[in-house]
């Protein structure tokens, strides 16, 4: 029962997701993106502007279908914001401001197309609908969290997926950084704030709060076996690996190894263990 799982996750991927938000799936499924990329399309009710949230890889057809599904539903793109400057969610950005002649907005300015960036704080006004930015960063350096307050709801790209636990690759992920992101998106939803996760990939996740009480969870568990881990003997992240990752597909060890520098940099800067 989806009941039992983190975040109450939805029973598919893509199509309507709350009244303001809408999920084209792009065609790159892998281990690594879960179903693909999740590119939002955002309008408040009523609106003939849009606002498309990671058009996601450099992939004509995807492009051109986000494109034919806001004029479906009466709209035209006024905006394209990022969460992160990963290129499953961020490629197609360039071909996607030809497409549509908006401006691309990211936090990074390496991202940008146009004379305006984002920064945690800031309002963003299109049509009537509103997004306030979240600063969230640990998945990434330049990760953001997007909330849209009139559905109590939030697109949080990378930094929380609808499916499993997300990456936190050293040296530009910073696991210091992403706990603190999830504390943030915590208060948020133990007040009220937010209700729904609209992530970057896999399903949408209507507990919000029971969602990252899961990823700080799984986090203090992993960072204890970690910590476990070198206090036996392992001095690399390749040992530990093979040891907290055992039971996980060896495919995607080499992203955990990366997840495990970060962990191990994390206890190091905390003095829990050694340089």
């Amino acid at each position: 029962m989806s009941g039992l799982l983190p975040g109450d996750p939805a029973a598919g991927v893509g199509g309507e997701a709350t009244p303001r938000a809408y999920n084209v799936l792009a065609p790159n499924p892998s281990p690594m993106t879960l179903d693909g990329t999740n590119t939002w399309l955002l309008a408040e009710p009523g609106s003939d502007l849009a606002v498309v949230v990671d058009p996601g890889p450099l992939d004509e057809g995807h492009l051109r279908r986000v494109i034919a599904t806001a004029e479906r539903r009466g709209q035209r793109i006024g905006l394209t914001l990022l969460t992160h400057g990963h290129h499953d969610h961020a490629e197609g950005a360039a071909r996607f401001a030809e497409l549509t002649g908006t401006e691309v907005r990211a936090l990074d300015p390496a991202h940008r197309l146009g004379s305006e960036g984002l920064r945690g704080g800031q309002v963003i006004e299109v049509g009537g609908l509103e997004i306030r930015v979240v600063a969230t960063p640990g998945h990434t350096a330049d990760s953001l969290t997007f909330q849209l307050p009139g559905d109590g709801a939030v697109l949080t790209g990378d930094t929380v997926l609808g499916r499993g636990t997300t990456m936190v690759a050293h040296p530009d992920g910073r696991l210091g950084d992403y706990l603190d992101s999830l504390r943030r998106l915590h208060t948020m939803a133990a007040a009220g704030e937010i209700r729904t996760i609209l992530p970057g990939h896999g399903p949408v996740l209507v507990d919000a709060l029971g969602a990252v009480d899961y990823y700080l969870a799984h986090r203090a568990n992993r960072l204890a076996q970690v910590e476990t881990a070198v206090e036996a003997g392992c001095r690399t992240a390749e040992e530990v690996v093979a040891r907290v990752y055992a039971d996980v597909d060896r495919a995607l060890w080499p992203a955990a190894e990366l997840s495990v520098r970060a962990q191990m940099q994390y206890l190091a800067d905390h003095g829990l263990i050694p340089e």
